[in-house]
């Protein structure tokens, strides 16, 4: 397996529905858009078969989910080998009865399922009751084998941690990719609505420039009930492709379904970790703490 040194990426940021037909349509019409625009790899969204369904509890939401490999690995995977594309999809996967996970899996270009992360960490927020539908992921961070690289593959609230993002670069990823569902609380205000996505994109850009790696991130849009009378949330789009540096290559808007499309140039981590070695110097004889919940005083 080689990098290619110029990779073509897209994202396909969208408005889920609540027909799942309806999303895998609109996924399968911006897939064969990506592919006749040259894209190599696409990231969707987390959960982008249906609405966001974790804005309340309820247990027979269970049925939405799916074996893997299931029905839409199998529908995923002939757009795959059909476009030659890398595709990177986000599933609610029945592992068995009352296990679940969040689940991100990478079709190769030949259509084969080249593996799956299991989403490490779970919210359990107002809006956002993750913890009831998801168990804990156990594949730890292991980057998945594809025909275009080593994808580091990591979800949603994954992406605040530092720590995710470094072990997927320590484990040789050549990218890092987030496949997201994160919006606002309408009662909040404009600033401080501002504040969270700044803080949002300022995160993801950090782990690209602290590890050297391009980062891919696609978050849904749109407004979406909540299922039990809540005030819904409003997804804040804004998907983007950052460089390793963190420069930002190309963004999505905040409100409107976008198929966003870069061209990486995969040799510039070399030449950024030449530049900036901070895997050269990291103190790993000094970070003992970093496994412990909170050092009391």
């Amino acid at each position: 397996m080689t990098v290619p040194v110029k990779l073509k990426v897209a994202l396909i940021q969208m408005s889920c529905q609540s027909d799942r037909t309806a999303n895998m349509a609109h996924i399968s019409d911006g897939l064969r858009a990506a592919a006749s625009q040259g894209a190599q790899l696409v990231l969707l969204q987390e959960l982008h078969n249906t609405r966001y369904f974790c804005q309340s509890e309820d247990a027979a939401l269970f049925d939405l989910a799916e074996a893997i490999p299931g029905p839409s690995t199998a529908e995923l995977s002939a757009l795959a080998a059909e476009l030659r594309l890398v595709i990177v999809a986000s599933l609610f996967e029945r592992r068995a009865a009352g296990v679940y996970h969040n689940t991100a899996v990478v079709l190769d270009s030949d259509g084969s399922l080249a593996g799956k992360y299991r989403k490490m960490h779970i919210p359990d927020d107002p809006g956002y009751y993750e913890k009831f539908y998801f168990t804990p992921g156990d594949l730890g961070f292991q980057p998945v084998q594809t025909s275009l690289g080593h994808l580091g593959v990591l979800v949603c609230w994954d992406q605040w941690y530092p720590e995710a993002a470094r072990l997927m670069a320590l484990a040789g990823a050549d990218l890092l990719l987030y496949p997201t569902a994160i919006g606002w609380d309408r009662a909040d205000s404009d600033e401080e609505q501002q504040r969270q996505l700044d803080a949002w994109q300022t995160i993801q850009r950090a782990h690209a420039v602290a590890n050297g790696l391009p980062v891919l991130v696609c978050n849904r849009t749109g407004c979406e009930p909540d299922p039990a009378g809540g005030a819904g949330i409003e997804f804040w789009g804004s998907s983007f492709i950052a460089g390793p540096q963190g420069e930002v290559l190309a963004r999505a808007s905040r409100d409107q379904a976008q198929l966003l499309l870069a061209e990486l140039d995969m040799s510039r981590s070399e030449k950024v970790r030449r530049l900036w070695p901070f895997l050269r110097d990291r103190r790993i004889d000094e970070y003992a703490d970093l496994t412990l919940r909170y050092r009391d005083r």
